[in-house]
């Protein structure tokens, strides 16, 4: 899908979404491996990494 890295980055570097509202929030890595990092909008914890088709 993304032929260079500049979008590859944009698109998919520090990007989660959360399991229970699928909102996309950018966020660093080791704030989500910790669980420190929370959702805007439910406040829940429970994020994912976007997935890349």
């Amino acid at each position: 899908m993304v032929k260079f890295p500049e979008a590859n980055a944009r698109l998919f570097k520090n990007v989660f979404v959360c399991r229970n509202c699928k909102k996309k929030m950018r966020a660093p890595n080791r704030k989500v491996l910790a669980g420190k990092a929370r959702c805007r909008s439910c406040s829940s914890k429970a994020l994912r990494p976007v997935r890349k088709k």
